[in-house]
């Protein structure tokens, strides 16, 4: 066990399409939180050496100084490694010179920035706040103080966007000397303001066309495609995204927080009330070899460079090329085998998920026993 997880559910503002666990900032909410959230790690955490830490949200820079001061308090009792990498997401509006020096004090040496989009009209459809020059402002700041591993999200594919108008904001993007950008699709998904304003998405040529304008943009200025949505310059990949597409195991703290440990995988409730009373657990489920089969192609194949063969024998004990649907995808071109890594062609990257879907429900420990 070597990466953390921390969610931090509370946000000034509510985003139109985001529909992770959340709650308005609340003061009296954030101080009884924080407490519960210390009762959970100090009943959970095995004093192991941590790799990774990643504190998501929510916003998590909307907290204050003194709320700020006290999460790092908690995670102060976390042993970390030499080489590690603490992450904290920021949205613009809330980052403040002080919290940024109270983070990179308390060991925290990446940023996850919300930017999403510089166009005023797709920044209120989004319900986000920022400015350009607040933006180019607040990175600078945040360089300056000594941060310089940072990523920002960019949303494509909103509704009337033209490629002109992506063409523009990933110049924009470009512009900010930043080494790492995270891509996302707009997903209308349930119980947002968008789902239920009944927002449609853009057609799927379009959505075609953008994502490849992003691959070969970024790519001309010197970034890594290294995951299907996830971009970098050289060294800068994400440490801890890369424990999840590579199926290995993490801790989960806080409400809506998702773990998997010791073969496990536990969702935490999302109810704020049950989580405060220290009821934490919202569900778990202890995975079968199948399922762990299942999800090391589902989670590994996200990744442009895909599976290492070797390593995937090591882990189960039985030679990949073996599986039936591998082989099958191989004959069709839709997976390619270079040196030890097998991967998704990058001619079948956009519809990955059509790929990915005949790995479900196979029966793998069969073709094991048979093999």
């Amino acid at each position: 066990m070597t990466s953390i997880y921390i969610h931090i559910p509370f946000c000034n503002t509510i985003c139109s399409y985001c529909d992770f666990c959340k709650f308005i900032y609340t003061k009296k909410w954030v101080e009884q939180y924080l407490v519960a959230l210390e009762k959970e790690i100090n009943a959970r955490y095995k004093n192991e050496t941590i790799e990774t830490i990643y504190v998501g949200g929510g916003t998590p820079s909307s907290l204050s100084l003194e709320e700020l001061t006290k999460l790092f308090f908690i995670i102060s009792k976390f042993k970390l490694s030499k080489d590690y990498e603490f992450t904290f997401e920021c949205n613009i509006e809330s980052i403040t010179k002080e919290k940024a020096m109270l983070l990179f004090k308390n060991k925290v040496n990446r940023l996850s920035i919300g930017v999403e989009t510089f166009n005023k009209k797709y920044l209120s459809f989004l319900n986000r706040h920022h400015k350009l020059d607040e933006v180019k402002k607040k990175i600078n700041m945040l360089k300056q103080i000594g941060f310089n591993n940072i990523n920002i999200d960019l949303i494509y594919a909103l509704p009337k966007q033209t490629l002109n108008e992506l063409n523009e904001d990933i110049d924009e993007f470009l512009k900010l000397g930043i080494n790492h950008i995270s891509t996302y699709s707009l997903m209308i998904e349930p119980h947002t303001k968008l789902y239920i304003d009944k927002i449609n998405t853009i057609d799927e040529d379009l959505d075609y066309q953008m994502y490849n304008l992003i691959c070969q943009k970024l790519k001309d200025n010197g970034f890594i495609h290294y995951e299907i949505s996830n971009f970098s310059k050289l060294g800068y990949q994400s440490k801890h995204n890369l424990v999840y597409w590579q199926n290995l195991e993490y801790y989960g703290f806080g409400v809506g927080a998702s773990g998997y440990v010791d073969g496990i995988r536990y969702d935490n409730t999302k109810n704020l009330t049950k989580y405060l009373k220290s009821e934490w657990l919202d569900n778990k489920h202890l995975l079968s070899l199948n399922e762990k089969i299942e999800n090391e192609f589902i989670l590994g194949l996200r990744k442009i460079n895909g599976i290492n063969i070797k390593d995937f024998s090591k882990k189960y004990g039985f030679d990949v090329l073996k599986i039936d649907v591998v082989k099958q995808l191989l004959e069709t071109k839709k997976l390619e085998l270079e040196k030890n890594n097998l991967f998704i062609n990058p001619a079948y990257f956009y519809i990955q998920n059509e790929i990915l879907i005949d790995f479900v429900g196979v029966d793998y420990e069969r073709q094991i026993n048979c093999n």
